[in-house]
Parts: structure tokens; sequence; C-alpha cells
């Protein structure tokens, strides 16, 4: 991550406490007053106050890394200065009170002054603080500074104080989040502060700065998630945990409310559940209405994809799950319990939890007990599968949720239908739409991935001579057109030699028809430089019927007069070289019927391959790109060089001679196109060794030449640093046998 940008150096991260201390610091503070101290403090018009530096200051001085307290609006800074009148403002966003600039000073003194009294509370605070410490120290900051401590600015002023005393996770539950996925009870002990010395004892466990720390936590866990239980019985001799695990969903009973899809996450739409629950379920006892619509409402509403969710009869656990996807009703498999969130689920062993919570309620939040949520995130470390009680031949049908770019594509398809993968050339775009595609389509019919299928399997995912399989493959051209696709009139010989032409289904039209005849399967249509196209003509009326709520929608084909519908079984998936055509070229009703998915170059695949034992390929190609970006001009972010042009069997390549062949035979043309006539960009990109400016020429002798040493050398010199990483250092030194030489009285084997 340091080597990638994606962490600050400890050397600069030091540099941009001591700019804010210098500009902001106790002593400061204390050094101004009167207006001079109001604005310094409080004007987000000035891009030099405290509010902007901690809300929105983000540039190579002070970069954004310290945490985001972003949201909200200025009044969580207590006051603000309005923007159309010039007047400063207090209160509450549904009750502003406007005051004088006396008024707006005092409010001002009294939030310096205490900043300045918490920060010497951490002065004192111990190095190597125990919980008792920094429970004291929350008790302290709350009396001594009780208008910033309780504030999310105020944590971040700290925390940017005393870097070496407070994490910068300025929000509570962020705190007691990654504490859990550490698989850490935290304190018991509410407040912004009882939980930083976990984290300083971390990051000095570590050896590294608490940001650093903060940062790791961030990418390696994600957002804060919530954890909830749900019971499986609808009545005492009936558990419907069977029916969740076999359909892969969460289910709840009162099929009486019917589809609750109105429900949003709003106070009318919870006044309106709590009627129906009282008119339908509870007419003579309201507290108990309540809180069911209250349960009911957080399955609907409060629940969020990414949750997790145990499985409980009783005090026993049965599985635990991450749910995926939002609310929907199904009457047609009701067996009582008709209100349904898909869920993935992870763990099917059975267990309990460390401390009982809400036995008898159907749907809750598991947050009373924290020692709870750790016993469920070492489940999920350690997952195990000895099959739910009543249903143990029935395996959990859950679609699976797959990972990274293919991950990202299912959830796309899932919600909208289609999706296009973008990008420069050579980051792999067709290869990623394909393997989700042949993945998604061999797991709906077989429930197992395409490459674990047998060869009948897979010629019904990819389809054989007269047999078109569940994904098929067009590729878009200028003169592709609507009876290409939809249908339309083609040339064709009769049986007597004439000429004459025939009504033909275009190759949406045809998978459409079949998608419709197999309605449990997925089918897919991949299309390539989906760009190359003229897509209004393509597409034509089918440009209404791909919007997901259009699905099933009938209308009549102008060519045949036949009814045509899109099935919901039918996914598209496009490629799109951004180096053609930007994103932003795109017809308008397209991009509002796709989900877009950006792929970049990702040196990360070639991370520790070295050409040659001599050239650090990932190192390189960040270095090349950067330089791309920064002298091919406008639109270069679409002009940069894909790692899959280093790629051989998805191996990267590590031969000089195989890389000069790409080098020659794919990159250089590609730069001399970015550059063209750009002499001077494409000397700064390639570099003199390899670029004759003089004679506007490429030194194309030397790319296939055997001097090794020279090509080397001309590749090197435009990018000295890459030799100065850390992982180009010791990956060197492996390939050169540095690192293990035999011991001097040791003979070599």
């Amino acid at each position: 991550m340091l080597e990638n940008g994606d962490l600050l150096p400890a050397d600069k991260l030091h540099d941009c406490y001591a700019l804010f201390q210098s500009r902001f610091g106790p002593d400061r503070l204390k050094a101004l007053d009167g207006e001079e101290l109001l604005n310094m403090m409080h004007s987000h018009g000035n891009h030099d106050s405290l509010v902007y530096w901690l809300e929105f200051k983000n540039d190579d001085e002070f970069p954004a890394i310290f945490g985001s307290i972003a949201g909200g609006n200025a009044l969580k800074f207590g006051i603000y200065k309005r923007k159309e009148t010039g007047t400063w403002m207090t209160g509450h966003a549904s009750n502003q009170v406007e005051i004088t600039i006396e008024d707006a000073i005092q409010i001002a003194r009294k939030h310096r002054d205490q900043l300045v009294a918490g920060s010497g509370l951490l002065q004192k605070l111990p190095a190597n603080g125990t919980d008792a410490d920094y429970a004291t120290l929350q008790q302290s900051l709350a009396d001594r500074a009780p208008d910033v401590s309780g504030t999310a600015w105020g944590h971040k002023y700290f925390s940017l104080i005393h870097p070496d005393k407070l994490d910068d996770f300025h929000v509570e539950g962020f705190q007691r989040f990654h504490l859990i996925k550490l698989l850490q009870k935290p304190p018991g002990e509410e407040g912004r502060y009882v939980a930083a010395g976990r984290y300083v004892a971390i990051a000095a466990e570590l050896g590294i700065p608490i940001n650093h720390l903060t940062t790791i936590l961030n990418r390696t866990n994600g957002r804060p998630y919530r954890v909830w239980r749900i019971g499986t019985r609808l009545a005492e001799h009936e558990n419907i945990w069977s029916l969740m695990c076999d359909i892969g969903s969460i289910a709840i009973g009162w099929d009486g409310l019917g589809n609750l899809e109105w429900v949003t996450k709003n106070k009318d739409s919870k006044e309106r559940l709590k009627a129906e629950m009282r008119r339908l379920y509870y007419p003579d006892n309201q507290s108990v209405a309540t809180r069911k619509a209250g349960e009911v409402f957080n399955f609907v509403a409060g629940v969020d994809e990414g949750d997790l969710v145990v499985a409980a009869d009783g005090d026993q656990i049965l599985a635990v799950g991450r749910v995926t996807g939002p609310y929907a009703f199904d009457p047609a498999t009701n067996a009582g319990a008709p209100h349904r969130r898909p869920t993935d689920w992870l763990d099917t062993s059975k267990w309990r939890l460390p401390t009982s919570e809400g036995l008898q309620t159907t749907f809750l939040p598991l947050r009373n007990h924290p020692e709870n949520l750790v016993a469920v995130e070492e489940r999920l470390l350690d997952p195990r599968s000895d099959g739910p009680a009543g249903a143990s031949k029935l395996p959990a049908r859950s679609s699976p949720r797959l990972e990274g770019v293919t991950g990202r594509l299912q959830a796309i398809l899932e919600r909208k239908g289609q999706a296009i993968l973008y990008g420069p050339p050579g980051t792999g775009k067709t290869y990623w739409a394909r393997r989700t595609a042949f993945d998604l389509a061999a797991l709906g019919a077989f429930g197992k991935s395409h490459a674990t299928l047998d060869a009948a399997e897979r010629r019904a995912v990819e389809g054989a001579a007269g047999q078109p399989g569940l994904v098929r493959v067009c590729t878009f051209h200028p003169g592709y057109g609507y009876e290409d696709f939809l249908e339309g009139y083609r040339p064709s010989v009769t049986g007597s030699g004439q000429l004459a032409f025939e009504r033909r289904d275009g190759i949406f039209k045809s998978l459409c028809l079949d998608a419709a005849r197999q309605s449990d399967r997925k089918f897919f249509l991949l299309i390539d430089e989906i760009n190359r196209g003229d897509i209004p003509r393509i597409f034509g009326e089918l440009i209404t019927l791909l919007e997901k709520d259009k699905r099933g929608h009938a209308l009549h084909l102008p060519v045949s007069g036949e009814r045509f519908v899109v099935p919901p079984n039918v996914h598209v998936i496009g490629t799109m070289n951004t180096a053609e055509r930007s994103i932003a070229l795109l017809d308008t009703a397209l991009r509002r019927r796709f989900g877009f998915v950006e792929l970049l170059p990702d040196p990360h695949l070639l991370a520790g391959a070295m050409v040659n034992g001599s050239i650090p390929l990932g190192a390189w190609l960040t270095a090349i790109n950067r330089s791309v970006r920064e002298h091919v001009g406008r639109d270069a972010r679409n002009l940069q060089i894909g790692h899959a042009y280093f790629l051989e069997d998805g191996r990267p390549i590590t031969d000089l001679t195989r890389f000069s062949r790409v080098l020659a035979e794919d990159i250089v043309p590609l730069l001399e196109e970015y550059c063209y006539e750009d002499f001077d960009a494409l000397e700064r990109i390639l570099g003199p060794g390899l670029f004759d400016k003089r004679n506007q020429r490429v030194k194309e002798e030397l790319l296939l030449s055997s001097q090794s040493g020279e090509l080397v050398q001309a590749l090197l010199a435009p990018f000295p640093e890459i030799l100065t990483s850390g992982t180009a250092v010791a990956q060197a030194e492996e390939d050169t046998g540095v690192l293990d030489s035999p011991d001097e009285d040791e003979p070599e084997e």
C-alpha cells in the first residue's frame, strides 16, 4: 500500500501533523480573539479556516486521509455563516436562529477554550494508557470540553493534535466495528475516546502509525455492518429453517400484511405499518403491535445488503449468513413466511451465543452484548457445515456471491439486468465479461462454477454446433444493425437458385425466446465492442424493454408484428474500449439502463515479476502509465496501457525477448497513435534511449536486438526511481541469489 500511494509515508504523515499543529494548535488558537478567531475557526468560505481543513482540505499539502467527517450540515460545528446573507446562524436544522457577531464570537471563544482544555488532558494522558485511563479521559473531556468532545469534528481535531494517542475513526460505531473484526471485545463504557487505547496498543505492536492501521482496517474490513438475529419458528411446532436454507433467504411471517415493497426508511411508512399490524394482528395490544411493526420494518427497510444474520431456534444458532439483496414478497412458496431477503449462508453449524438475548423476538439487531458479535466473527473465520436441523438433505441454494470484478458485475446484473465493462485497452474487459457470464450461467443451471462442469454441462453453457448455449456472443461494428440483433430480412438463395429475402430472428431475439422457454436458467449475451455500433439503431424499441421493471412487458415488433418480451432471466454484458470512445459519448438512454464497471490497469497482477531479473514489471507499468497521464493530454486516463498486454496464460511475462516483442508489436504502436505527431510527448514517455526525436523514429533495432543490457537501460532510464522500491530490491536480490548465498564452508549442492 505504501508503494502504491495508498498510505502516506511516516515522514510525510509527521509533516502533515506538524503543519496542522502550526496552523491550528492550542498555542495558535490562544493567540487569536474576536472576529479573527471567529473566521479562522468557523468560516467555511475561508479555505484557511479550521472547519474547512477538518472537512474539505484535500491536496498535496494536507491530503484527506485522516478520517472523514463529511455529511450532515454546517450546524454540526455549532455555528456557521450563511452564504446568502453573511449572518451567523446557530440552533438546529429545523429551528435555526440568527445571532449577532458578538454572540458568534462568544461561541468561537467557548469552542477555542474547550479545544485547548481537551488538548491539555490528552497531553497528560500516559503514552501507553489502559482502558481505565481512556475511560477517565472520556469523562474528563465530557466535563471540560462538553460542546466539542462529543462531536466528530472535535474528535478529529484532537486526533490531529495528538495522533499518537487517538485513532482517526471519528464515529464510535466505526471504532467498535473494527475492534470486533479484530476479535476484541470493546470496552464496556460508551464514547468516542474509550476505545482509542486499543488502537494505540495495536499500532505500537505492529510498529506502524495509527493512521496506517486505521487505513488498513478500512481497506480490509470495508464499511461497518450490523448483525441481526432471526427466529426460525412461526409457531411452537412450526420451524421454517428448512425453508430458509432451501431458498437461500431469511423469511418472516405476518403474511396478511401482503407485499411490503411500499415500506421505505421513513416515519410515514413506519406509522402506516404500525397501524396495519394493529388492525390485522394485535387490535387489543398497541405496545405489542408497535414492537412487532418495528421488527417487520427493520426486516424490510432497516437491513442493508452486506449485513450479517444469525438464524436461531431459541438460544441455539443454526447458521450465519450475509444478506445479499433487497426485500422481496414471494406468495408462491409462502409456507406462512412470504417476506424474504436473499441470504448467502456462510456457516451452518450449530452453536450458542455466549450471552442469550431476545429469544422471544422474531427479528432484532445483536447489539447489547459485544461478546456475541465477536463470536459471530469467529465463526466467519472458521466456517463449518454440520447441516441444518431438519434440513440435512436440503443444501443451501442461495446464489453464491462472486468476488472482485465478477462480484461487482453480479451485483449490477441482479439490480439492473445489464452491465458494461469499460476501460483502456488491455485491462481484461472481455476476459472478465466471459468469465462472469460463464460462471453465473453455470451456477444458475448446475449449481457449480464453469471450471468444474463436465463436457455435457459445458456444452449447455457454451453451446455447440447447431446448439446455442446459455451464453452467446456478438460484436458490434459500424455495419451491425437491427436486423442482426432483433429481426429483419436477409438475402438467401431458394431451392431453384433464385435470390430471395427471408425474415430471420437476430441473436438477441433468439436468446429471449429460448430464455422464455427455460425460465429456470439464466441466459447471457456478451456484446464485445458495444460502443463501435450505432446503438440506437441496433437496439430500436428494445431500449425500453431492457429496464428491469419493464421485463415481461410486451410490445409488437414492427417487422414481424410478433409480440415480444425480454424475460427477467436474460442478462446483457457489454465491453467498451475507452481509448476509442469515452463513456460520456454513449447514448443517454443506454447509460441509464446499464450499470458500469470501470477496469483500469492493475499493476498488482504483475507484482513480484522481474523481466530479465532487471525490470520490476508492475512498477514499470505504473511509471509508464503515470507518464502517459502527464504527457498525452486530454482524456489520457482512458489511454493508459493495460496489464493484460504483459500476461501470458494468466502469468506475467518475465522473458526479455517476449517482453520486447510485446513492446514492439503492441505498446509502441499504441503510444505512437496516442502521441500522433507529438514527438516531444513520445520521447518523454519512452525516453531518448528508445525514441530518436531528431529523426522521429522508434529505435526498433534495439527492441529486436540481442543487446539486452542496452534495452534494459533504455527502458529504465526514464523511471530510475522504480529500482528503489522495496519490492524491486527484494525481488532483484532473490533473482540473483543474494538473499540465500551458500555458507563459505559448506559445499554447494
